[in-house]
């Protein structure tokens, strides 16, 4: 490991000699930001009837900035609702040349479709098991020097580091990671390379194609090492007057073990504070759609109507499928973006079916919903 490194940096350095003066010339800043936003919301297996609640969602803090051709990007979050804070991202960035760009710290894994595989603010599925808008720490590349193609290389050494919520393992994150157990075997995320090539066949379409290879660590001190895999492809296009559409493939295997040393069915994912069970290997099919509406109402300037759909597909015997559809619309103000959803799943942790809806499930499961508007101030 310490050797790839080294080649990597060393790499890096001769590649910047060319760079340098035109880095240096560009000019120093400093941007503040931030977002402050609600949440009105009625859960389905919520047994309080009485009218819905109204929480404070979030409020962030954002920093942009650059000094000497150092880029920094730095996103920090609180949830007074759930009592916990944690960083989004915070990475420094540096041109090595007009076509590669190296990110260092806390920056989004090059997997799928990023920024996001989904329309609404319910994300699709993956996102719950950690392969939608995903960060991790380590080192990334992106490269855009082949006409219509850009390619992303990255090796993270661990998870995005834990904000407060809870002990140990558990504190809360923003993104999903492996935590807990694996059927009673204490693991956690370990080391991961990614890999991403995404292709323009026009201005309006793009196609890809993602491999993620990491280890889960077990054992005393996490010694022990179990090999993970993602696999992804995935296609973006812009049609007819508005339309937009985003679909999405992944197989993924966990590599999970059990106290004993036997393959795991399932294991534990984490955020927010808390934990519930995932399947240790599935197949993900994603698709959405949207349309955005023009509009003068007001200070009220687009909508956009959509509905995302995604649905696991376990490979353990007698585990259930785990569904997702939200049918909403984005109505766009400005700097004020409002998500009107109404979110609906089967065997799904955040839909009713928390500790294991995204595991084994239940045949007898059926669907719960919840409708939520999401009002966010970005400044």
């Amino acid at each position: 490991m310490k050797k790839l490194l080294f080649t990597i940096f060393a790499v890096g350095g001769l590649l910047t000699h060319g760079a340098l003066q035109a880095q240096e010339a560009q000019e120093d800043y400093v941007k503040f930001g931030g977002a402050v936003r609600y949440n009105i919301h009625d859960a389905s297996w919520n047994d309080d009837k009485s009218d819905p609640q109204f929480t404070w969602d979030t409020w962030r803090l954002n920093v942009d900035a650059r000094t000497a051709g150092v880029d920094l990007s730095f996103e920090y979050r609180f949830y007074p609702d759930g009592g916990y804070h944690m960083l989004h991202h915070g990475w420094l960035g540096y041109g090595l040349n007009e076509d590669l760009y190296m990110k260092l710290g806390v920056s989004q894994v090059p997997f799928g479709i990023t920024s996001f595989a989904s329309h609404s603010w319910w994300f699709q599925v993956p996102y719950y098991v950690g392969l939608e808008d995903d960060y991790d720490m380590g080192l990334k590349f992106d490269y855009t020097g082949i006409e219509n193609l850009e390619l992303n290389f990255a090796y993270f050494h661990s998870m995005e580091p834990a904000g407060t919520g809870s002990s140990g393992l558990l504190d809360s994150r923003y993104s999903y990671d492996i935590v807990g157990t694996a059927d009673g075997a204490p693991v956690k995320e370990g080391p991961q390379f990614n890999v991403r090539a995404a292709y323009n066949l026009s201005e309006d379409w793009e196609v890809g194609l993602s491999g993620q290879f990491g280890k889960n660590l077990y054992g005393d001190n996490y010694s022990e090492s179990e090999s993970t895999s993602a696999f992804a492809a995935h296609v973006v296009g812009n049609f007819g007057d508005g339309f937009n559409f985003k679909g999405e493939y992944i197989s993924y295997d966990y590599g999970a073990v059990s106290s004993n040393g036997a393959d795991a069915d399932f294991l534990q994912m984490g955020a927010y504070g808390a934990t519930y069970n995932v399947a240790s290997k599935a197949n993900i099919w994603v698709a959405g759609l949207a349309y955005s509406i023009p509009v003068e109402w007001g200070p009220i300037s687009n909508i956009q109507p959509y509905v995302d759909y995604s649905v696991i597909t376990k490979d353990a015997e007698g585990f259930e499928n785990s569904e997702h559809l939200v049918p909403g619309m984005l109505i766009t103000a400005g700097s004020i973006y409002t998500y009107v959803d109404y979110a609906m799943g089967k065997n799904n942790a955040w839909l009713g079916s928390w500790t294991n809806g995204l595991a084994a499930g239940s045949p007898d499961a059926e669907w719960e919903s919840r409708f939520n508007i999401n009002i966010g101030y970005y400044f």
